[in-house]
């Protein structure tokens, strides 16, 4: 028998192909699902989240030069662009950034997940922790990004950076929290505490961007770079970030609508809701039932989680407007119905200053800046300044557009650097004869100027 090349058998062949078909048909069927599934990882159910919650910020500031101490003359300098991200913390519009990425911008350009953009203005700023509030005018509610805890980070945990890196909207990456309680000296005039240190990409433009845990939540604020060196980068916890937002919003509520509940602290993470520490006396809360250990749960239509929660509820509340209060108390949930008391009235029992004159004439409060801390803070040629703390609604400052944050440097050829300069100014006999008085402040790195205290009809100017 002629040897024959082998091969394949007929019947065999028809099995081996048969096989393959049902593999297809199986593929075709269930295959192209399951493939979906592995691709949707938990990474991009993540980012899925909290996409729409992130804003990018680009805008003109100004890089000052330093003119004559005595010319009148404020500082001026070169425009450059900027650019940052931002988180939205309430879905009327008000937004988290960096201290750092608003800092001298003349107008505060906003870009939404969907195109849409806004221009923001400054609502409040915190130079200590370099984290700001803006609010854009939002034509429909935006999506709040979910904020988790910074109190339960794990060294090696992933996290996933989102933000507008150089300028490319949305960037994401993902690194891994290489430590925590990071002190970062970032430059002469910005020092950081109690950072978070990750080696997820993070580039000029992230800053004021989420740092997100892998469920999504927003675990901290992308705030620095280490110059030179790679793989290393670092975020304000969140719990911080939280913290201090709700200061700022409390600070621009204090003038408004009067609660009169002292908050102890935030319930925790394992009981929702805000631990009412005191009741102010003939309060709103104090009439309508309210005790101290009050668990706050809900206002309205919003869930109170944390302190930052109850100061949304609060913002845009005017006095005689009636809110719904669901409380914790023993366990048991009960509901107080309130009307808001008018804020004169808290003015004159807690918020008016002890020995301030520039409460009464300015409508400002006021508090000195360590010398040390102002000269590292601040690069200018002014000796010191005083922070404004407090800024009384319809009052001299608050028509001149001076804000909380801001840093009262002089009045026409005094410097206050001092709470006792402030006095012999405020108390001179011939003061009168001087308004309007012109006044300088320092934001961030621009000086501004107007006139004060009565007769002011122009704004601070640039």
């Amino acid at each position: 028998m002629a040897n024959r090349p082998l091969r394949p058998a007929r019947f065999r062949g028809s099995l081996v192909w048969l096989g393959l078909g049902c593999f297809c048909c199986l593929w075709f069927t269930s295959g192209r699902a399951s493939g979906s599934e592995l691709r949707e990882t938990p990474i991009v159910k993540a980012i899925t989240r909290v996409r729409a919650s992130v804003v990018n910020i680009r805008g003109e500031k100004t890089v000052l030069t330093q003119v004559g101490q005595n010319s009148g003359t404020p500082d001026a300098g070169r425009r450059v662009n900027g650019m940052g991200t931002g988180v939205v913390i309430d879905s009327r519009g008000y937004i988290v950034t960096n201290h750092h990425v608003i800092d001298g911008v003349r107008e505060i350009f906003v870009t939404l997940a969907d195109g849409q953009r806004s221009t923001a203005t400054l609502v409040a700023r915190d130079l200590e922790t370099d984290l700001a509030i803006i609010k854009i005018e939002a034509s429909k509610p935006l999506p709040v990004i979910p904020i988790g805890t910074s109190s339960d980070l794990m060294p090696g945990e992933t996290v996933i950076a989102v933000g507008n890196a150089y300028g490319y909207e949305h960037t994401v990456t993902r690194g891994i929290v290489s430590a925590l309680h990071r002190a970062v000296q970032v430059s002469d005039a910005q020092f950081y505490e109690d950072l978070i240190q990750t080696d997820a990409s993070i580039n000029p433009g992230n800053s004021g961007g989420p740092l997100l845990n892998i469920d999504g939540d927003m675990i901290g604020v992308n705030v620095a770079v280490r110059a030179g060196a790679q793989g290393i980068g670092f975020a304000i916890p969140a719990d911080k970030v939280v913290a201090v937002a709700a200061q700022l919003l409390a600070n621009c509520n204090v003038n408004r609508a009067w609660v009169g509940v002292a908050s102890s602290n935030d319930a925790g993470p394992s009981r929702h809701g805000l631990l009412v520490g005191a009741i102010e006396p003939k309060s709103p809360a104090a009439e309508a039932g309210l005790t101290p250990g009050d668990v706050i749960v809900r206002i309205d239509e919003i869930a109170i989680e944390r302190s930052l929660d109850f100061q949304r509820a609060m913002l845009d509340r005017k006095p005689g407007q009636r809110i719904q209060l669901t409380v914790r108390r023993g366990g048991e949930p009960l509901s107080f119905s309130l009307a808001l008391g008018d804020s004169p009235a808290r003015e004159r029992v807690v918020l008016k200053p002890n020995d301030q004159p520039a409460w009464d004439a300015l409508g400002l409060e006021l508090k000195q800046i360590d010398a040390e801390v102002f000269h590292r803070d601040y690069q200018t040629r002014y000796r010191g300044g005083l922070m404004v703390t407090v800024v009384r609604p319809n009052s001299p400052a608050s028509a001149q557009g001076i804000a909380v944050g801001d840093v009262l440097v002089g009045m026409h050829v005094w410097e206050t650097v001092s709470m006792d300069n402030i006095a012999y100014i405020l108390k001179r006999p011939d003061l009168a004869t001087l308004s309007p008085v012109k006044f300088f402040i320092l934001r961030g790195d621009e000086t501004l100027y107007g006139y004060l205290p009565l007769s002011a009809t122009k704004t601070a100017q640039r």
